[in-house]
């Protein structure tokens, strides 16, 4: 299997106890999956996972040096972008691959899918799960057994749910840390992509920073579609500067995907979430 023939330069980051598997699908049939339930294992042979992780050590490779690039282009460390892989809808044996080449931290969309892989790949080790999709509150206390970090906070309701649920959690054993949060600040107004109001910032994070069982990391965002990257980007960097002004323990910015990382690694992002680049096109799926 390939290497990365690289220092792994990732921080270090807090742990997180055992995991319990998942939910089961509340709907299924054969060859279908319901939105948010777990991921099949892929059934590969040897000789299919022997190929898969050569062509993910290669996209990893391709991509760490994008980032090396894009911080000597912005005159940053290296050491200060963190690449997340988001790994939604693929298998857990993708993530155990991944976990040999290095990576310990990994995006997920939804709770129940991500639940599942973390009880399955329980034995790999320390890893990391941050969940980056839209999160219910009635969901907050199954993700607290397992999530490192939730990257979508946009209402004091959730990070006032999501506190008690870590309370749980702590008090069960099922996790040793707080539970890192990530502000997701909205830059188009859609409701339908979540996010609280650039306005509304201050006073989220302000709440989240009372909680001895939340930690305020830092800002995430999703640049509207129609916008210019660069504009937007550069936006979310002055909001994170006046977060940072009030908090300056939350330095993490988590911004830019596969198609837009350079530009948000030059507006500051210490975060990029990458799905297709390194994972290749999602599996095609259906409820």
């Amino acid at each position: 299997m390939s290497g990365i023939g690289r220092a792994d330069r990732e921080r270090t980051w807090g742990s997180v106890g055992r995991v319990p598997v998942g939910e089961p699908d509340e709907i299924g049939a054969p060859g279908h999956r319901a939105a948010g339930s777990a991921v099949p294992d892929s059934g590969r042979t040897e000789a299919g996972n022997s190929a898969r992780a050569d062509v993910l050590a290669r996209r990893l490779t391709g991509l760490l040096a994008r980032i090396d690039a894009a911080c000597v282009a912005a005159g940053r460390d290296s050491g200060e972008v963190r690449l997340l892989p988001v790994t939604k809808y693929f298998p857990a044996s993708d993530i155990a691959l991944l976990h040999r080449l290095g990576r310990r931290d990994f995006g997920e969309n939804r709770p129940q899918e991500a639940g599942a892989k973390a009880g399955e790949l329980g034995e790999l080790g320390p890893l990391r799960w941050h969940l980056i999709g839209r999160l219910q509150r009635n969901k907050a206390r199954q993700v607290a057994r397992w999530a490192y970090a939730v990257q979508s906070v946009d209402s004091e309701r959730l990070a006032t749910a999501l506190e008690a649920a870590v309370a749980g959690a702590l008090d069960a054993g099922e996790r040793q840390e707080p539970l890192e949060v990530l502000i997701q600040v909205s830059l188009d107004a859609d409701p339908a992509r979540g996010g609280v109001e650039p306005a509304g910032v201050a006073a989220l994070a302000d709440r989240i920073a009372t909680s001895a069982e939340l930690r305020l990391a830092g800002i995430m965002a999703i640049p509207p579609l129609v916008a210019d990257p660069d504009a937007e980007f550069a936006r979310l960097a002055e909001i994170q500067a006046r977060l940072r002004a009030a908090h300056p323990t939350a330095t993490e910015l988590s911004a830019g995907m596969s198609n837009d990382l350079e530009r948000a690694i030059a507006h500051g992002s210490t975060c990029v979430r990458v799905g297709t680049a390194l994972m290749g096109e999602r599996p095609i799926t259906s409820a």
